[in-house]
């Protein structure tokens, strides 16, 4: 990207800005930080350990179900939590593929048969696996590589990134939420470019296309929480998907399923 001398000469005049905040204020001036890199910028502590059925990005409702009023049970996670934000030139100095995991583990001084270890091997392996018909995907490594990815994916720079805002820095319980009120994220263009926090030794994002609509929802939880939550709307039948259509019991395809965003992801649209 190419960026003016005033984008630069305003983030050398931010005070004790981070080298991540610096990158934002160049490469995107207008385009407020959302929550998910907030976060690795500023860590809060660990949210706890949860099995992937637990997360709220495992809940899925119908998108007729989305309205104020309407109340669900959702546990609010984050797979990155403690993760590192990585610069660029640091994270590309370590190797990521599956076959150089024994060197990636050395040079991190994560033990081989820790459950980190698995994670990562996991996460190695969907980041190969081949991207879905139509769709282009990439495993961020990198705040750079990410936003690069979003831009070109979209082809303009003019983007933003949204995500899952919940007012509450440490671990929140699973527990009922009331929806309040609901409004539609614009989408120019009808494409957007997911990116999904990853379990690994330091910040990843699982980046791909997508042409979801996309909501976001005012959430009230039972002990005081708020939240104002990322909703994902899926009409197709893909990989994941297929499999909330029969727990719901509506034919693949049929009718818009969803669900929200853990704090972690985040969805980049057009300005």
């Amino acid at each position: 990207m190419n960026f003016s001398d005033e984008n630069v000469a305003a983030a050398r005049a931010s005070h004790a800005a981070s080298p991540a905040e610096m990158y934002w204020k160049i490469a995107l001036p207008t385009s407020p930080m959302p929550g998910a890199i907030r976060d690795l910028i500023n860590p809060v502590r660990s949210v706890g350990s949860s099995s992937q059925e637990d997360t709220v990005g495992s809940v899925f409702f119908l998108e007729k179900d989305l309205f104020p009023g309407s109340k669900m049970t959702l546990h609010f996670t984050r797979a990155t939590a403690g993760a590192a934000l990585l610069p660029r030139g640091r994270a590309d100095s370590i190797p990521f593929r599956s076959s150089k995991l024994p060197e990636i583990l050395s040079q991190l001084s994560v033990p081989a048969d820790s459950p980190s270890a698995d994670a990562m091997r996991s996460t190695l392996a969907e980041c190969e696996a081949a991207p879905l018909a139509g769709e282009a995907k990439r495993c961020a490594t990198s705040l750079e590589s990410m936003v690069e990815f979003a831009a070109s994916s979209l082809g303009t720079r003019d983007v933003h990134a949204v995500s899952t805002e919940v007012d509450r820095a440490g671990p929140t319980p699973r527990q009922a939420y009331r929806v309040e009120a609901v409004k539609p994220v614009p989408v120019s263009g009808g494409d957007m470019v997911a990116c999904h926090g990853m379990a690994y030794a330091y910040a990843v994002f699982g980046c791909h296309t997508t042409t979801a609509a996309a909501y976001t929802a005012t959430l009230a939880g039972a002990d005081g929480t708020r939240a104002e939550a990322l909703a994902a709307c899926h009409a197709d039948a893909a990989p994941g998907v297929a499999e909330a259509y029969e727990r719901l019991g509506v034919a693949p395809g049929s009718v818009p399923v969803c669900h929200f965003l853990p704090q972690d992801d985040m969805l980049w649209v057009r300005n």
